[in-house]
């Protein structure tokens, strides 16, 4: 059986004014909010999206764009001009008075930009407060919104008076109610932007929180891109009442529709929004375990890379490098399990990128991205990263090459060509440079290989 969408919303328009039908007839023609201002004014011009259940839905813009207008007409607050809504399956623009009560007290909560709690009741009473609505005995309201004060951390309040509570405490409270209600879609409007950013910070991570441990759908409501970042499954950028974009937040960031949307995200944190298996790149240096160090020194050889991935049963062990290969060849070992350090570096495909800038700092190689299942599914080489952060382009361009004369004295060649002699060896009394312990070490394991 096919579950339906939590809310769908179809071609929506509200339009205020004397002649609203026409107004939306000449928007649909293609007009702009000002080429029918005549008629009315367009809070919302064709807004179509789904939300599906268990999803965080941010709708975001600046005032004016008509994010908090659509969020009404969700639930039946606002009608539409034009356009429908169903919850779950069922119509709200069609409903009566009736069925869009029932539909409200079963199906959808709201949590208030400014808390809208009844100042003479106490915590527990207004947390409990939709229940008593719908009927619900006071024992088993007051055993619920317990319960739900508990999970938001007010546990400790319930007695409390609301004007004896924070900012943050009394929203709180507006969330308590509306998860207290059992409803099982959520319409936050503004909800944390009153509250002083640390406080506002909380709040989303316990929202967070209270998501994944509840299930509920949310459509949530922001002027705030970097919260909407933070939130959101899926974000629907609106701007003069229309929706420019609608997409998961990498998608947005990565891939702004028009230069609305990438001024809009210009700012944004990238390494909290982008994750690691947003940025990795398919794992070309990849050797199985039972190859040995020799196998691993072969790989290395041909792709020109410093390191290796090692894998048993596409399970990630671990990264070697040339160097640790290249001693173990020189010393006749061949096992490459102990040449593996616990798996590391490696981050989940899930991860934050500020998870992979800390493995990145730490590590001499790419850093490995595996699944769920320990699997590698890709690397992030520092230039990788270091590009996704900067919001350029992982590659590099071709230089013109420019041909400039140029003479080398025969002092110098004779110098250098004096500094080694014919067997290779540094002369005694000076030290050898990195590059030449290197040089030494390749052509030991090169004669190994061979």
């Amino acid at each position: 059986m096919t579950v339906p969408p939590a809310i769908e919303a179809r071609s929506l328009f509200k339009v205020f004014g004397r002649n609203p039908r026409e107004a939306v007839k000449r928007l649909r023609a293609g007009a702009t909010r000002a080429d029918v201002a005549d008629a009315g004014s367009a809070a919302v011009i064709d807004a179509s999206f789904t939300v599906q259940p268990g999803e965080i839905f941010v709708i975001m813009g600046l005032s004016g764009s008509g994010k908090s207008t659509v969020l009404r007409m969700l639930n039946g607050l606002l009608p539409p001009t034009a356009g429908d809504v169903f919850v779950q399956g069922q119509s709200v623009t069609d409903a009566s008075a009736k069925a869009l009560r029932g539909i409200r007290q079963r199906s959808i909560s709201m949590v208030f930009q400014h808390f809208a709690l009844l100042p003479h009741l106490t915590v527990l009473d207004n947390a409990a407060y939709a229940l008593e609505i719908q009927g619900v005995g006071r024992d088993e309201r007051r055993a619920r919104a317990r319960e739900i004060l508990d999970k938001v951390g007010l546990g400790d309040r319930a007695d409390a008076m609301p004007d004896e509570l924070s900012g943050g405490m009394r929203q709180r409270v507006g969330l308590a109610r509306a998860l207290t209600s059992g409803t099982d879609i959520l319409l936050m409007d503004e909800a944390f932007s009153a509250l002083d950013p640390l406080i506002r910070r909380e709040m989303q991570e316990q929202l967070i929180e209270l998501q994944r441990e509840l299930g509920r759908t949310i459509v949530f409501i922001t002027h705030d891109l970097n919260e909407a970042m933070f939130l959101g499954d899926r974000i629907a950028v609106m701007r003069d009442g229309r929706i420019v974009q609608n997409g998961t937040p990498e998608e947005i960031l990565t891939d702004p529709a028009n230069d609305y949307v990438a001024q809009f995200v210009q700012d944004v944190d990238r390494a909290r929004v982008l994750t690691a298996g947003s940025v990795m790149a398919p794992p070309v240096a990849t050797t199985p375990v039972s190859a040995g160090v020799r196998g691993a020194l072969r790989v290395m050889r041909d792709l020109q890379v410093g390191s290796v991935s090692v894998i048993e049963n596409r399970r990630f062990l671990g990264s070697v490098t040339d160097r640790a290969v290249i001693r173990a060849v020189k010393d006749g070992r061949t096992d490459l399990r102990s040449l593996v350090r616990n798996g590391r570096p490696a981050v989940h495909v899930d991860d934050p990128l500020t998870d992979v800038v800390e493995r990145a700092v730490e590590s001499p190689v790419p850093v490995a991205v595996i699944d769920d299942a320990g699997r590698l599914v890709g690397t992030i080489p520092r230039v990788t990263l270091l590009a996704a952060l900067g919001d350029v382009p992982p590659v590099t361009r071709e230089n013109p090459i420019i041909d400039v004369p140029a003479t080398v004295p025969a002092s110098v060649m004779t110098e250098t060509l004096e500094v080694v002699d014919q067997t290779g060896a540094v002369p005694a009394g000076r030290a050898a440079a990195p590059a030449e312990v290197d040089a030494h070490e390749h052509s030991a394991a090169e004669g190994a290989l061979r």
